[in-house]
This record gives structure tokens, sequence and C-alpha cells, in this order.
């Protein structure tokens, strides 16, 4: 038995060390996206959005947002291009609310991939996604 598990060994780690040796190192040890939500209401300098996020595993904590301020944070995969959960974020100005994603690993790291920035732009008809900050596409309403 120990024989047969030496052969292995010997036979499999040259072509693990190879196929290890061809991935990039940003996928070996994660690949790093920032999440940033902006306040994009043009008229609420008296009232803030308050913008609470967590994941299942961490919370990121909450910020009172003035117009044009944001919240940003950095999300890392891991070599199997996961995260531990996906970031959920809580939105609510005045009295109305809304939840939603901010970055989940099957939807967002293609969507994010180009220059790995995941921006969301909360406007008062709704909330805009873009990879680049300068392209936005409604994603939907409140």
């Amino acid at each position: 038995m120990k024989i047969l598990i030496s052969i292995l060994m010997l036979i499999f780690f040259p072509f693990f060390s190879v196929f290890v040796s061809l991935l990039p190192a940003e996928q070996l040890f994660g690949i790093e996206y920032e999440v940033r939500v902006i306040n994009g209401f043009t008229n609420n300098s008296s009232l803030p959005l308050v913008i609470w996020c967590a994941s299942k595993d961490s919370d990121i904590g909450g910020r009172a947002l003035q117009e044009h301020d944001d919240f940003s944070w950095p999300v890392k995969t891991n070599f199997w291009i996961t995260t531990t959960s996906q970031f959920s974020c809580t939105v609510k100005l005045d009295r109305t609310r809304k939840s939603f994603d901010a970055f989940k690993v099957p939807r967002d790291i293609y969507r994010c991939s180009a220059l790995r920035k995941c921006s969301w732009l909360v406007m008062e008809d709704g909330f805009y996604f873009s990879d680049d900050e300068v392209n936005w596409k409604k994603d939907f309403s409140w």
C-alpha cells in the first residue's frame, strides 16, 4: 500500500505542480473586487441615505451617506472562485427601504471582471450598476 501511494504521489505531484505554475498568481490567492455603493440622489442634502452591509460571516457595517458620498469595501474570491457568501446591503431613505445583493459570486465575477469593480449608484428612481462608473445600467427599482 505504501508503495502504491508513493507511486501515485510521484505521478500526481509533477502534473499538479505544472498545473499550478500555469495559473495566474491572482487566481491561486484569490481575485479581489471593489464593491462600491454611491448616493446618487440629487435632492437629499438634509436627509442621508443610510446603508448597512453584511455577509453571512462578517458585518461590514453601516454608513449615513450624504449626496455623492460612497461606501466601499474589498471582496476577495478564493481559488475555487467563491467567497464565503454573498454581500447584501439594506438601503434606507426616510421611510423607504430596499435590500439587495451588492456582490454575489456567480453573477458578479463575470460582470465586474474587466476592472474588478462592482459599483452601485442609488438614485431616486432605482439602483444602477456599473463595472466602470461611466456606463450605468438600471438594475432594479426601489
